[in-house]
């Protein structure tokens, strides 16, 4: 087996002018070499016991951990702690890739250079002469190449869902499951059209509501909310990033009335609805103000 940083020179060094010249590329191969040299030694048999009773599945759930943690500092825009949430999620890859190069199922070389092929596959509008009139063109081309490639690796036809994680967080699950549907051409034909949809929905929801069927209600809740990603995603927005953005500002401000009750002797908990309805006024204006600055 090669060396690591004679595979990272030789998979990342052509690469070099995009990441700032050769010099740039060393640092990362050599750093990326070090890295690999510490889960080897780690895996070793004087290494450390636990890492050494670890698995691809047992390390799964930290996958998710860390990326949720990237995800994120990411969206609070704080690039100390996304560098050290890279960081921890690359030496899990780098970790998992060992394990799996341990028993001779596949090595990292195989794994950079299947995902660069891949790139290039289902991006022809950039590596040959295809092109797309439109944004929702290109979208239904790399489902439909996915869609190829799948049926490459059963020999047999698959759905437009095959492969879709059901691990998938609820509102990203049904980003992606409007985001494949619409590559497939079976979406509303305009956004007016969900427009009215949701406003459909709502109006089913509000008959639920008035109702006793528990059931019922659940299944509306579900429809509008689901109704709403597809709204979004076709206005660009991805709904599990929009909430995650309005949980964080709730809570900037509910921290704000808790300092402003704190400053005049009261406790938030025990204040009238009046004087907490004022104080969230206050911490709107706050935030605002800030905006300005």
């Amino acid at each position: 087996m090669p060396a690591v940083s004679e595979l990272f020179q030789t998979l990342i060094a052509p690469a070099a002018s995009h990441f700032g010249g050769g010099h740039a590329v060393n640092a990362a191969v050599e750093k990326l070499s070090a890295l690999r040299d510490v889960i080897d030694k780690l895996l070793s048999p004087e290494g450390c016991p636990w890492d050494r009773e670890q698995s691809p599945e047992s390390l799964c759930e930290y996958v998710i951990e860390e990326s949720h943690e990237l995800a994120a500092a990411i969206r609070r825009g704080e690039s100390a702690a996304v560098a050290d949430e890279m960081g921890d999620v690359l030496f899990l890859l780098l970790f998992i890739s060992a394990l799996y190069e341990e028993k001779g199922e596949f090595a990292l070389s195989g794994v950079l250079e299947g995902s660069r092929l891949k790139m290039i596959r289902r991006h022809p509008h950039v590596f040959s002469a295809a092109s797309f009139g439109s944004r929702e063109e290109l979208l239904a081309a790399w489902e439909a190449i996915k869609r190829s490639e799948k049926a490459g690796e059963h020999e047999k036809p698959v759905g437009v869902f095959a492969g879709l994680p059901e691990s998938l967080p609820p509102l990203l699950k049904a980003y992606r499951i409007h985001s494949r549907a619409a590559g497939a051409g079976f979406t509303w034909e305009s956004d007016s059209d969900v427009e009215q949809q949701v406003e459909a929905e709502w109006l089913e929801l509000l008959d639920a509501f008035a109702s006793e069927d528990k059931a019922a209600q659940e299944r509306e809740l579900g429809d509008i909310i689901f109704t709403l990603v597809e709204l979004g995603r076709r206005k660009g927005i991805k709904a599990g990033a929009a909430l995650d953005a309005s949980a964080r500002r709730f809570l900037r401000r509910f921290s704000f009335m808790e300092r402003a009750a704190g400053k005049d002797g009261k406790e938030f908990a025990t204040l009238c609805m009046e004087e907490k309805n004022a104080l969230w006024d206050m911490a709107k204006r706050d935030e605002k103000k800030g905006e300005g600055r």
